[in-house]
């Protein structure tokens, strides 16, 4: 029997009891006699019922409040359209009450992302969308949501320990190696390549862009051990006047170094001095298809970007926390975005808001 057909009148005859004991078993409300739940379940599952959790949780009129903890960023940021991207799964299910609260923590202070954690304890939250610090500062906080039964997705970074009801992001070590493939692709008759950081007292903001330095090292040293790879630190607290003076240098005294590669969002800040310094025989390749990318990748500076689907991510982690938490779905417990190559032929065509 087809689902939309099977009226509560019908299970209610069939198990011999009255519509609002079926009611009640439904919606697991008290008042039932063992013998009663007992008759109800069996009419339930011979008729193949299956709820609908999307019709209930309508009816149960709760309001529903999701945490969304990421890093401090600029404007036009990956981390943006993770925002805009979780924003827009909570509209699209407004008439369930959900609110989302974004906090934002101090990627290289830990004592920042315990005190937004603990804020988002103070003031309760039904699930957690987290961007993880330290694997113990991050522990610490995940252990207390996992003691309220709070369910929680990790995004970026994958830290099975944790034991996430979910994660979105890439294989960052299959990413870099992927890229290291991609660069070599127009690289291959270098002696020297470059590669751009941007650290904090030695530490880069992510684990996930340390995994895809490892992995793009790992192809390098398996199929071109020979090509030499000079790191330049642009630094996280330096400005526009600052970067260019450390690239110029970089460039006088490496005029054999063509191509460039970056694990972070701001390949744009080479490409953009590339373009004012009219070197054209320099390309570098990075991640994320933000604004300001997208033009350098146009104007033909950047020569590929890895994209990783940032809007579709904070989307899904909404979505997800949605099915879990509001329509008591199993859900995916690792999900890995793809990882696509953009060029300035294709880059038009890149679709950051294709959601389901």
């Amino acid at each position: 029997m087809a689902n939309e057909k099977i009226r509560i009148k019908d299970i209610a005859e069939r198990a011999g009891v009255s519509v609002g004991t079926v009611d009640r078993v439904l919606h697991k409300r008290p008042n039932v006699s063992p013998k009663a739940k007992e008759q109800v379940e069996k009419a339930l599952k011979e008729m193949d019922y299956q709820p609908n959790m999307y019709a209930s949780a309508l009816a149960y009129n709760k309001s529903y409040t999701f945490y969304c903890i990421i890093p401090k960023h600029e404007n036009e940021a990956y981390w943006d359209e993770i925002q805009e991207g979780a924003m827009a799964a909570c509209e699209r299910r407004r008439d369930f009450q959900i609110t989302l609260q974004m906090a934002y923590y101090d990627r290289f202070n830990p004592a920042s992302f315990t005190r937004i954690s603990n804020e988002c304890l103070k003031e309760g939250t039904e699930g957690v969308i987290v961007v993880p610090t330290r694997l113990d500062v991050t522990r610490k906080f995940t252990d207390i949501l996992h003691e309220r039964n709070i369910p929680f997705i990790l995004l970026d970074s994958y830290l099975p320990d944790l034991k996430p009801l979910s994660f979105y992001g890439q294989d960052s070590f299959q990413s870099g190696y992927f890229a290291g493939c991609m660069l070599m692709l127009i690289a291959q008759h270098d002696k020297e390549i470059m590669l751009m950081k941007q650290t904090k007292n030695g530490q880069v903001s992510s684990k996930q862009q340390d995994n895809r330095e490892t992995g793009f090292r790992h192809y390098m040293r398996d199929h071109f051990p020979d090509i030499k790879i000079t790191e330049l630190d642009l630094g996280l607290d330096k400005n526009k006047e600052a970067h260019y003076k450390l690239l110029e240098n970089f460039f006088d005294s490496h005029p054999h170094v063509h191509h460039c590669i970056t694990f972070n969002s701001k390949a744009h800040l080479v490409g953009e001095y590339l373009q004012h310094s009219n070197r054209r025989n320099v390309q570098i390749m990075g991640y994320d298809m933000v604004p300001k990318n997208r033009e350098c990748i146009k104007q033909g500076s950047i020569s590929f970007l890895i994209a990783q689907h940032a809007y579709q991510q904070g989307y899904a982690c909404v979505q997800t926390l949605f099915d879990a938490i509001i329509l008591k779905k199993e859900v995916t417990p690792v999900n890995y975005m793809p990882i696509e190559l953009l060029t300035k032929d294709n880059v038009d065509f890149y679709r950051r808001t294709n959601v389901g």
